[in-house]
């Protein structure tokens, strides 16, 4: 299994050392040249490996982790990306409803992504939070997630939980996926809620 983080911004970093903490290998990208934050990606890590966008998307698990409205720039670097799980790690605070149709905004991204299983996860904490080490006295911070598969919510589930976090599978995109969610000028309520459970 293959691993991407397209954006390297603070939460495209937290995520990277996420992976950098368990050894587990992951490619970064954004739309510039790779040389322009291979130094950053070192500092983090061996296993943070940083490449064009065009290369990134080759990986079976790619973590959208690019301002909102990015997202449809990144679409276009694959015709079709069947076989793929897109973890949609963007926030739509501010985007008018109306702007989206009326539907919750990982619906919209989901279309972008031509073929994808998409899994809305890891965008409820905010980057100072998502930057630090899961394992808090004991127990593990939570990561919501929703899709509208199943399957691949059972995939990014066990994926965070290699990570080292305690991922709690909130149901669709269009219901308890709503909670995760900014729509328009408000948060979804479990939006910053930073949670750690117990075993």
């Amino acid at each position: 299994m293959s691993y991407a983080i397209i954006g390297f911004g603070k939460i495209g970093h937290a995520l990277a050392k996420a992976f950098a903490r368990k050894g587990i290998e992951v490619s970064v990208a954004t739309t510039r040249d790779p040389k322009s934050f291979a130094s950053a990606a070192a500092a983090i890590g061996p296993a943070i490996i940083p490449k064009t966008l065009a290369e990134a998307v080759k990986a079976d698990i790619v973590f959208l982790a690019v301002r909102f409205e990015a997202y449809p720039d990144v679409a276009k670097a694959l015709a079709n990306w069947k076989g793929k799980t897109i973890v949609d790690v963007t926030n739509a605070y501010g985007v008018p409803p109306e702007d989206l149709g009326g539907q919750p905004s990982s619906k919209a991204v989901a279309q972008a992504f031509t073929g994808a299983r998409l899994v809305k996860g890891f965008n409820h904490l905010a980057a100072a939070v998502l930057d630090q080490d899961p394992a808090v006295h004991g127990g593990r911070r939570v990561v919501f997630l929703a899709s509208d598969d199943d399957d691949a919510a059972a995939e990014i589930g066990a994926l965070a939980e290699n990570l080292g976090f305690s991922p709690i599978k909130l149901g669709g995109l269009s219901d308890g996926g709503l909670l995760v969610q900014a729509r328009g000028n408000s948060w979804g309520r479990l939006i910053f809620k930073n949670v750690v459970k117990f075993d």
